[in-house]
């Protein structure tokens, strides 16, 4: 919630309104009118009060997810936005939108957690509810300190409206914030189950893999990387590696299929459901998809496009290469990320024989929508995120989907991001190259994974990591955190390699495509096909804050939401947080 909205929303929540709205991405028992006094009495009542924390509370961060992670990191490319540009401000309606979803996690989060301290059920019932309460909201408190630098803890949403501190409330170093994190994992680990009583729920392990993730990213917040840090991380990582049971999914396009939500790889997810109740739904495809995708008219994303330069860390050069050169990629990721040009796929549009993109843009005896002309500036539209059409999503879920409504899960920490967290911190302060066997292996398990090609490696940097991350998590709201991160301790990295790339677009490839898809001709003529160079390199110093404490060494930051400075002004981006004893404030 917004602190503005933090009253109402906190409110809302004790008189359990939402509760019923969106919990029926799992098992459930059917329910009738309910209060807090009368609810909680059953170990099913708890799951599912607790089951509409994994969607509804997020569901204003969606377009933030993509603007923000993808965007700004220049993995995709959104016509005018100002995330494309690093013009964004305050008053800008995603990053209103994404603060007021966080911070509505934050409440509801607290808010039943303190509810199931009165429950009847079993204790062991009570116990994992209450640590996936805690884990969302962690995960909801990292978000916040990796966008927005320092930023207020609300510990207990109750006590802060009965004290009336919401309105002055002062926000807490980064520092602070992500030992808060970690607190707040540590009682979930202690309360959660290793194994989750039902398929897609919060385990001790899923806690685990947030908590190593957190430690990767504070084990720089000081300004150089800290050891203790980041041999936590690898331990907490090695854990769930070891451990857990779990498995990566053997083919990495399978993840983004409608029938592998459940995958053991998928460690927390957005869980999305179809249902009559707004909030609950996926809507990632209206933003993503090209027209005429699904049967809604929903999907305006066809004039965005992954960008140039994440096609060209693939290895592809659209007006260099031929086809082939993505046609025969070895790498997996590519066309399970992005569409190009004679790339087809057998779990969308299955009702068509499947999905044809040169066909869905010009043929429409294929495709009733084709508009005839490639929208696309950059010549790649986005396949993550989508379910494809009606027919795709009852054949896979048994329910139709709805305009702007869809169940695909949004995977927002992977199992393959355990074993890159493990390698690179294995790799220590310098950011050196290890020959280390473990992190070979951790390493290898996911690229090979991608790339079954690949021979085993001698040898693994810094780099290798860096960039596999990027491909591996492509267009999953992941990659600007990437760079939050190490601006913390290399903001000169960051910027010279975010200034280098290659964020514009292209012009004339309507009819290369055309013509490609007529005749089978590729045949690209200078003078009518070209990437547009003319745009400047935008000023990426304008998203570095500095921290007094840190010899005012830049980190990116993006500014508060205006709404919540203006309702509370010790909230403004040019106001540094206070420090505060987290273990001897705070405890659950």
């Amino acid at each position: 919630m917004k602190l503005s909205n933090i009253k109402y929303m906190a409110v809302a929540t004790l008189l359990g309104f939402t509760m019923a709205s969106c919990s029926d991405f799992l098992e459930r028992p059917n329910e009738d009118a309910y209060n807090v006094d009368n609810y909680y009495k059953t170990d099913d009542q708890c799951y599912s009060g607790v089951n509409y924390l994994y969607n509804s509370p997020w569901y204003d961060f969606q377009r933030g997810f993509i603007k923000v992670g993808e965007v700004f990191s220049g993995n995709y490319y959104w016509g005018s936005s100002p995330y494309l540009n690093f013009s964004v401000n305050g008053s800008d309606q995603d990053l209103v939108n994404m603060s007021y979803s966080l911070w509505a996690v934050i409440g509801h989060a607290n808010t039943v957690y303190e509810n199931l301290k009165g429950a009847s059920a079993s204790q062991a019932a009570i116990n994992q509810c209450m640590g996936e309460c805690l884990t969302w909201k962690a995960f909801a408190y990292f978000f916040l300190v990796r966008s927005f630098g320092d930023v207020p803890i609300i510990h207990n949403t109750a006590e802060e409206l009965n004290s009336g501190a919401y309105t002055s409330t002062l926000k807490v170093k980064r520092s602070d914030v992500y030992e808060y994190i970690i607190m707040t994992l540590e009682k979930a680990m202690e309360l959660l189950m290793k194994e989750a009583p039902q398929k897609g729920r919060i385990d001790y392990y899923c806690a685990e893999a947030l908590l190593a993730k957190v430690y990767l990213t504070k084990a720089g917040v000081t300004g150089s990387l800290n050891a203790s840090d980041l041999a936590k991380a690898a331990s907490y990582a090695k854990d769930v590696m070891v451990n857990s049971g779990r498995k990566l999914t053997e083919n990495y396009g399978d993840i983004w299929k409608l029938t592998e939500g459940l995958a053991d790889e998928s460690l927390i997810a957005w869980r999305w459901t179809v249902g009559a109740n707004w909030t609950c739904q996926n809507t990632l495809q209206s933003d993503l998809a090209m027209e005429g995708m699904d049967e809604f008219g929903d999907d305006w994303g066809g004039w965005n496009g992954c960008s140039v330069d994440l096609q060209e860390a693939f290895g592809i050069k659209l007006l260099e290469n031929t086809p082939d050169a993505w046609l025969n990629n070895v790498d997996t990721r590519l066309k399970a990320t992005m569409f190009l040009p004679g790339y087809t796929y057998d779990y969308l549009w299955k009702d068509h024989g499947g999905y044809d993109y040169l066909k869905f843009i010009y043929d429409n005896t294929y495709n009733e929508a084709a508009t005839g002309s490639l929208q696309a500036p950059t010549g790649a539209n986005c396949a993550k995120h989508l379910y494809g059409n009606t027919a795709d999503h009852k054949d896979a879920l048994n329910i139709a989907p709805a305009r702007m409504s869809y169940a695909l899960p949004t995977h927002i920490l992977r199992l393959a991001d355990v074993y890159l967290i493990y390698a690179e911190a294995m790799l220590g302060t310098g950011r050196t190259t290890s020959t280390n066997a473990e992190v070979l292996d951790a390493f290898y398990a996911v690229h090979h994974r991608a790339v079954p090609t690949s021979t085993y490696p001698t040898s693994v940097s810094w780099d290798d990591i860096w960039k596999e991350r990027r491909l591996e998590f492509a267009m999953e709201g992941d990659r600007w955190y990437d760079y939050v991160r190490v601006s913390y301790y290399d903001p000169d990295y960051c910027v010279k390699e975010l200034t280098a790339q290659k964020r514009n677009a292209f012009w004339g490839l309507d009819a290369l495509y055309k013509a490609y898809f007529q005749s089978g001709t590729w045949s690209v003529d200078p003078s009518k096909q070209g990437y547009d160079g003319s745009v400047a390199a935008p000023n990426v110093n304008v998203m570095l804050r500095t921290d007094s404490e840190v010899s005012n060494k830049g980190y990116f930051a993006l500014p508060m939401s205006a709404e919540d400075v203006l309702f509370n002004p010790n909230l403004g981006s040019n106001v540094e947080g206070v420090h505060v004893d987290i273990r001897n404030t705070y405890s659950y």
